[in-house]
């Protein structure tokens, strides 16, 4: 089931994807909650994650709890998800 949104086709809601030719973003994903929709890019382009329980995860996760925690339409859900 492809959905065309602002001229980006995406497999479904809640799926995230690459986005390579993007400028500054890596990913996109066209998030649904409820009656909601919401295009979200997320992800510095080029930057790495880190394996779950290192140093750097968990600092990266305790800095941004607080967005994270704010659900499926913020971008550090997706990031913390995708790519932490």
């Amino acid at each position: 089931m492809a959905i065309k949104y602002r001229g980006e086709t995406f497999s479904g809601y809640n799926k995230p994807k690459a986005t390579p030719s993007h400028p500054s973003k890596s990913h996109a994903v066209l998030a649904k909650v409820g009656k909601v929709i919401k295009l979200i890019r997320f992800g510095q382009k080029g930057a790495k994650g880190s394996p779950k329980g290192t140093k750097r995860n968990k600092a990266w996760r305790a800095r941004h709890a607080k967005n994270i925690a704010r659900g499926k339409l913020s971008a550090a859900y997706w990031a913390a998800k995708v790519k932490w």
